[in-house]
């Protein structure tokens, strides 16, 4: 469990402690949870082999951390391990405190070895399933846990008997971080996995691996509430359990209208809350999980299975193996569309206008020659690249991009520019056949400013530059209400047409769709500088990315907060 600390143990400046209390934790009535969040190695054994892995607390998946909507955290991390690290609440809106999203070198410096950094932050305005994770290079392949919000009354839908969350992750025989080193050093694409995860286990399908596979303990007529979250590093995934139906009632801590469906799909980043009923007879049953596939079939992926098992208490044990459970073929891209757009807003919802800020983005894979003199090992001798508008994002490394923007002073000089911009600077065919002078994006740090308080609608239009598939593009600091999504070029006379501006979902985590677009809308009312990205991790790496320049508004309330005194230096 999580080790908790009072105060005393927690010396603070005075001046950080007034803001922390009085800004960031203002109900009267809400909790501050403390907990040591101690980052370090641990040998786990999975698929027959022993290794290393880097834990939160010496647990894999990390704590699970449980408030209530209007609570507060106060996180104390302490790096044992050998590598940097920082930590993403993923989803949590931060409101202008850009210090405690984690993402490195974006809002912080990461926290070196031996280092501590304490994340202070406050819920606010959310109900339902987050997580947290790393978020430096591929240390969130095994850092990550359940950020479970309750509501302040009472849940909006029948009140479960019982409530589990539920991880899908993904596993690599080999250290995670060699996997995207490799990758980077001769431009490749990285390894697959070797095995799907739920809750840290493989389960039965894998070798070694039946003795620990995950299992949830029903009782036959209860309404039960199971917190789905990918974690996975590379796969969107759907999802599906024997014999059960669920009823999806939020997802990406937002509230949902109810639908019943036999299967569920999670981008990597998402997560979405269903309630079953146990009312079948008394028996075990396969909760299983494997990749949504996308991209073209040439394109290897991890196509193996991971399964938990709901497991009925006064089960009889009669049965030899636990009921199996039916997913979809792994390209099923129509069953991935019809998943997606049942996903609603429980009541009709004020949707921001007018707008004041359009922007068209491309978003896609591309390929960087390869330099001189070298071998590289992306398709014919190139290397994997990806961009945004065609700018391939780079990570500054003396700085963090918050720091420069808000503190300014030589170390901030020439860290960004302020120019990504609004559409891409050559219009094409986005989802046909692409010339190859297309193909090479430019590499850079560019970001879009935004006035406090205007509107932005963003068109996200994937692209078919060398493998077209979904891209997940989650926001930090930010919600969005996803207005329509749809196949091949967006047009905006045809298109706009689809938006739904009456219940829209509100996400933080969005599936592109492959060789198809989306489009969001939101109030950029959160100051201070949030990084766009998409969560398949090597598409990030390769610099599918850029972020948010939110300028304060108007006095203290419209402004991003101080620096904490302790905010780990480069």
């Amino acid at each position: 469990m999580v080790m908790e600390f009072t105060n005393k143990t927690m010396p603070c400046l005075l001046f950080y402690c007034f803001i922390c209390f009085s800004i960031l934790f203002p109900l009267a009535n809400a909790e501050v949870h403390y907990h040591d969040f101690i980052v370090r190695a641990k040998s786990v054994k999975r698929l027959c082999k022993t290794r290393e892995i880097i834990t939160v607390n010496g647990q894999f998946p990390g704590p699970t951390l449980q408030v209530r909507n209007g609570d507060s955290l106060v996180i104390r991390v302490v790096n044992h391990a050998k590598y940097n690290v920082t930590l993403h609440w993923h989803g949590v809106r931060q409101m202008r405190n850009g210090w405690a999203d984690g993402p490195a070198y974006v809002t912080q410096c990461p926290i070196q070895q031996g280092g501590i950094y304490t994340y202070r932050f406050t819920i606010e305005d959310q109900e339902g399933t987050l997580w947290w994770h790393a978020h430096v290079s591929w240390l969130r392949a095994t850092v990550y846990g359940a950020l479970i919000i309750l509501p302040r009354e009472n849940y909006p839908y029948p009140k479960p008997h019982r409530e589990f969350p539920v991880i899908l992750g993904e596993w690599w025989n080999k250290n995670p971080l060699d996997v995207i080193r490799q990758a980077l050093k001769t431009g490749a694409a990285p390894n697959v996995s070797d095995a799907f995860t739920i809750n840290g286990q493989p389960g039965d399908l894998y070798r070694c691996s039946s003795k620990e596979t995950t299992t949830f303990l029903v009782t036959a007529g209860e309404t039960v509430l199971l917190r789905f979250i990918n974690a996975a590093m590379e796969n969107e995934l759907f999802v599906a359990i024997a014999d059960h139906d669920m009823t999806v009632v939020g997802a990406d801590a937002s509230y949902t209208k109810p639908f019943t469906t036999s299967i569920i799909l999670l981008g990597p980043g998402q997560t979405t809350d269903v309630l079953i009923q146990t009312n079948q007879p008394p028996g075990r049953y396969y909760i299983a999980a494997h990749a949504y596939h996308s991209a073209p079939p040439s394109v290897t992926f991890d196509n193996t299975t991971t399964t938990a098992i709901l497991d009925y208490i006064h089960n009889p044990k009669t049965a030899t193996s636990p009921k199996l459970a039916s997913l979809p073929v792994f390209n099923d891209t129509a069953a991935a569309a019809a998943f997606t757009a049942g996903i609603k807003s429980p009541a009709p919802v004020q949707i921001p206008s007018p707008v004041d800020n359009h922007l068209f983005v491309t978003v896609g894979l591309g390929l960087f020659n390869c330099p001189r003199n070298k071998r590289c090992g992306g398709p014919n001798g190139t290397r994997f690249a990806a961009s945004m508008n065609n700018f391939s994002f780079v990570l500054p490394s003396r700085t963090s991009l918050l720091q420069a923007a808000e503190l300014g002073g030589p170390a901030a000089t020439g860290v960004f520019t302020a120019d990504f911009p609004a559409s891409p600077p050559m219009h094409f065919d986005y989802t046909g056949n692409v010339s190859r002078s297309l193909w090479q994006p430019i590499r850079a740090t560019k970001l879009y400013p935004i006035k406090f308080g205007s509107v932005v609608e963003m068109v996200l239009q994937g692209t078919n530059i060398f493998a077209a598939e979904e891209h997940p593009m989650h926001i930090h600091g930010y919600e969005f209400y996803v207005l329509a999504t749809g196949k091949g070029n967006f047009d905006t006379r045809r298109d706009s047409r689809r938006f739904n501006l009456v219940d829209p979902p509100r996400r933080n985590t969005i599936g592109v769709p492959q060789k198809g677009w989306a489009v969001i809308r939101f109030t950029a009312d959160n100051p201070g500088v949030w990084l766009m990205h998409c969560h398949i991790d090597s598409h990030l790496t390769w610099g599918l990315a850029t972020a948010f320049l939110v300028s304060n508004g108007v006095g203290e309330s419209e402004s991003t907060l101080p620096p904490p005194p302790d905010l780990p230096t480069c």
